[in-house]
């Protein structure tokens, strides 16, 4: 796990790069190189950062040069191994290395584009061609790496972080308002949408070639949405065979391995199938205050790890949550990189931090599997509003909404999450399939979100809005829990799940693997029918069903807990004064971005115990500071 950097015909090339790769420190500090191509037609300055997984030799530093192909690359293969083999066999390869870094140049020399299909596992990359003077860059097919691109001159300018080429060329860039709504609309910044204008992110599963004419060239070697419709007609995958095979996959590593062990379903399932094939994984979980879960309503997630633990007879790290918060929200922003206000990076960052400190590189994680086998509470909600609509309408608008609206979400210093859950049910609960959706997982319905910002942008509040029912509705396939599956692959797993994983994990310089997130997992989970993932009231049916040969079944059907933190504590003790001197009295108030009265009464009302806000507070804290880190980077304002 590594990060790039380079520049392609850019007079300033080697500046340019040289300041993005110092300011990328933090994703590789085993080894860093800046090397400028010798090339008389064509200007290439291709930069990395190492942190060595496989083959930890100095000879698989980077960027890799052989025989007129040069790489810059970030991720793992995790069928290097057999790559490796064919290549020698059937094209006469020889390797230098016992990298994957030199299987997947010397496939790219042999297949080209081609190469792409075969490569299982994370990745993204920049290939130079001497004999063409091109530059190919490459994401992998499910946007587990980061890839950023700027399009300047007659060439472009590309790295791991945004923060890198803000840093090298900020002044040159405009904050993009676009975003910025999207951001309070999502908590997060869908691919879709660039935070800045001109830096836009490379699509998953695509490839670009910027060629020496100024012209360039692109295709896909991947699309989850057909992907997802072939696996839907074709046969019923073993899911049990498939999910343990991607487990033993993701554990090739010449650097120690250890898993996040939450005590939910997914995180058990990977520490038990990695425990079968290295007996002496350890694992990594988390704890809170108490009076923090008390205020939250918080299940003791920390009992089932333990649970977990001691059924493997494994070692587990407890990590208590106990952060100087006022300190850490400005730390995790910049960590960020984009404007995202999930507070689950946190937890992320610090089990990383942890893991790092005992020797550990590398950590598994079970993330992606709600977003594949509808494990989401929303999954479940949006599906029960057709349910909650055959009631009477009288009893629904007259009796239960006004009830539960006027219910207070915290008595005493304890909070009250049926009342949470029930206030945002009612949200979405009238509204369309692909409405319904979205509003509930999005901070705001349209109008609360034009209440909220600068009535100029409406029309773009709008366009935020139509661009999820677009990415929603491109899909073949027959049933909603698919279709929502789907939606989540493209836009929260890819936009959010994977974007903080990724950050938070590289400022601790660890590498995290999501098994889940796997092109044959993938074709599985759209294999099996949408009742079978969601089964009456049981989330993650199919998954559930293949696990009981792993796990316990207390541990299979505990309730669902989701990988959270103490949100309302936080925002309602640690952040009350950073919330009024930061937030209410901000640059995003007096940019006129964020209407004060407006934003005033979601402050009040959440410190009143009316309604839950702390999500959106939390948000509009990380969009704020983001805004600031942005402008002091020299990014003009819209």
């Amino acid at each position: 796990m590594c990060g790039v950097a380079g520049a392609y015909q850019q007079p300033d090339g080697k500046v340019v790069v040289s300041t993005m790769v110092e300011r990328i420190d933090h994703r590789g500090p085993d080894a860093c190189g800046v090397l400028e191509l010798v090339d008389p037609e064509t200007s290439v300055v291709l930069g990395h950062r190492r942190l060595s997984i496989i083959d930890l030799s100095t000879a698989s530093d980077q960027p890799f040069a052989k025989d007129g192909l040069t790489l810059s690359y970030n991720g793992e293969v995790y069928n290097y191994r057999e790559l490796r083999s064919e290549l020698e066999r059937h094209h006469g390869v020889r390797f230098a290395t016992a990298s994957d870094t030199e299987v997947v140049l010397e496939a790219w020399r042999a297949w080209g584009p081609a190469s792409l299909a075969r490569l299982r596992g994370m990745f993204a990359f920049a290939v130079h061609d001497a004999s063409t003077g091109s530059i190919t860059l490459v994401r992998d097919p499910l946007g587990i790496k980061p890839l950023y691109v700027m399009e300047r001159g007659d060439g472009v300018v590309f790295a791991s972080e945004l923060k890198a080429i803000l840093a090298a060329v900020g002044r040159e860039l405009t904050v993009d308002p676009q975003a910025m709504v999207a951001s309070a609309l999502y908590y997060w910044v869908p691919q879709e949408f660039d935070s800045v204008r001109g830096v836009s992110k490379l699509p998953p599963g695509t490839w670009r070639t910027y060629h020496r004419d100024g012209s360039r060239s692109a295709g896909a070697f991947w699309d989850v949405a057909d992907e997802a419709a072939r696996a839907s007609r074709g046969p019923q995958a073993d899911l049990r065979d498939v999910v343990a095979e991607s487990v033993r996959a993701h554990l090739v590593s010449d650097a120690p391995v250890a898993s996040f062990l939450s005590g939910g379903l997914d995180s058990s399932i990977i520490t038990a199938l990695a425990h079968r094939h290295d007996p002496s994984i350890e694992a990594y979980t988390i704890a809170f205050r108490a009076e923090d879960q008390k205020l939250e309503a918080m299940p003791d997630d920390a009992k089932y790890a333990r649970i977990m633990a001691r059924t493997l007879g494994i070692r587990l790290h407890e990590i208590e949550i106990r952060p100087d918060v006022v300190s850490l929200l400005p730390r995790m922003v910049d960590i960020l990189d984009e404007p995202i206000g999930d507070p689950a990076a946190i937890n992320t960052l610090l089990m990383c931090d942890a893991a790092r400190d005992a020797g550990v590189k590398v950590l598994l994680s079970g993330m992606g599997a709600d977003e594949l086998f509808g494990g989401y509470r929303k999954h479940l909600a949006t599906l029960a509003t057709a349910r909650y609509r055959r009631l009477p309408a009288p009893l629904r608008t007259g009796v239960i909404a006004p009830l539960v609206r006027a219910t207070p979400v915290a008595v005493g210093g304890r909070g009250i999450r049926t009342v949470r859950w029930a206030q945002r049910f009612l949200t979405f609960a009238e509204l369309p399939e692909e409405e319904a959706f979205r509003r509930s997982y999005t901070m705001y319905d349209r109008d609360e979100l034009v209440d909220l910002v600068d009535p100029a942008l409406a029309g773009t509040v709008d366009r935020v809005l139509d661009r999820h029912r677009e990415v929603y509705e491109d899909n073949a396939l027959e049933h909603q829990v698919d279709r929502m599956c789907l939606a989540d692959a493209r836009m929260f797993m890819v936009g959010l799940n994977l974007t903080y994983t990724d950050r938070a994990s590289m400022a601790a310089s660890t590498e995290v693997r999501v098994p889940f997130v796997d092109i044959e997992v993938f074709r599985a989970a759209f294999s099996i029918p949408g009742p079978e993932k969601i089964r009456g009231r049981v989330q993650k049916a199919a998954l559930k069903d293949a696990a009981r040969a792993w796990l316990p079944d207390e541990v299979i059907d505990r309730p669902k807990a989701s990988f959270g933190v103490p949100l309302r504590a936080w925002v309602g003790n640690d952040l009350r004064e950073l919330v009024d001197d930061t937030l209410l009295r901000g640059e995003l108030v007096g940019s006129g971005f964020l209407r004060r009265d407006p934003l005033q009464r979601l402050v009040d009302d959440q410190r009143a115990g009316r309604r839950d806000e702390s999500k959106q507070i939390w948000q509009l804290l990380c969009l704020e500071y983001w805004y600031r880190n942005v402008r002091a980077s020299g990014v003009a304002t819209a």
